[in-house]
């Protein structure tokens, strides 16, 4: 049996179709789904309550907390299973790609494993589009443990760490729990992540996005060497392509803002001596949810 943690803070809008990706090509006596319905004021409980009462293996678990971590650590406690899997609730994996990822863990190769990430653009502008194009060529795009929503840990390496610690990144610090040899990204298993719709909406989660990853190398520098490579290097080589100038100066554009942005945000955090910056609240694209359309379709493979 695989346990899947599903964080959920007013998830109304995705909750359901998450939920049935989940059980896309998964029997019921195959997975153990923990939602954990973190300071919810909206429909999100009930539906997917809705699922339970119609037979479904899910369980929901409600908190006043408005936090993901605080989600996390109740879903951990909670979950009966290995190999163990969050996601996030905005995201779409089927049941199958989970069963698939379940598989590369029971090998014992490796302790955490993730798909890699289909950026759906459909609703984007072009800037954003033009963002995601570029990320797509860069070594990061390979990397599913910080990207694809999704991310899953055998027993032996859910070890590695107590509790979820107070960080704005939760992926992010699952990932340097392992070195590069210990974590793989199954490149023929794909999760479905909405792109933001607007370059304001993009630049917003991409500061989280550095913020998160600066907080990590300021609390945990030792283990922060596990993240792997940069970027750098094969952003560099792709300025040898003309036909892609336009695309690079919005993604350029873009990460020098968000990077500022974040250090900024992140100094002001320990001028005021915040021991656990962001960690109670849930940043996220809401534009993304609110307005996402149909998506393609899940399946086990690329």
């Amino acid at each position: 049996m695989i346990s899947v943690i599903v964080p959920a803070h007013n998830e109304q809008q995705v909750i359901a179709r998450c939920l049935t990706a989940l059980f896309d090509g998964a029997g019921s006596n195959e997975l153990d789904v923990i939602v954990v319905c973190n300071g919810c004021t909206d429909k999100t409980a009930a539906l997917a309550q809705s699922f339970a009462d119609a037979g479904r293996p899910v369980r929901v678990i409600q908190t006043p907390i408005a936090s993901k971590v605080h989600a996390l650590n109740l879903g951990d406690a909670a979950a009966r299973a290995f190999p163990r899997f969050v996601v996030d609730a905005d995201v779409l994996v089927s049941g199958a790609t989970l069963k698939r990822l379940a598989a590369v863990l029971e090998e014992g190769s490796v302790l955490a494993v993730a798909p890699r990430c289909f950026m759906d653009t459909t609703g984007s502008s072009w800037a954003v589009r033009a963002f995601w194009q570029i990320a797509d060529l860069l070594p990061s795009a390979r990397e599913g443990i910080g990207g694809s929503g999704v991310y899953g840990l055998s027993q032996a390496g859910r070890r590695r760490f107590a509790e979820f610690p107070p960080v704005t990144a939760d992926d992010g610090f699952v990932r340097i729990q392992f070195q590069p040899h210990e974590r793989r990204t199954v490149q023929d298993c794909r999760s479905i992540v909405v792109a933001s719709r607007t370059l304001a909406d993009l630049l917003a989660i991409t500061t989280r996005a550095h913020f998160g990853t600066a907080e990590l190398r300021l609390r945990f520098p030792a283990q922060f060497a596990n993240r792997g490579p940069t970027n750098h290097a094969a952003l560099l080589a792709l300025w040898t392509r003309p036909w892609l100038w336009p695309q690079l100066a919005i993604y350029t554009w873009v990460k020098l803002v968000a990077r500022w942005r974040s250090l900024r945000k992140l100094r002001a955090m320990m001028g005021l001596a915040c021991a656990q910056p962001a960690s109670a609240a849930w940043e996220r694209d809401d534009a993304a949810r609110a307005s996402s359309g149909p998506v393609p379709a899940v399946s086990a493979h690329e």
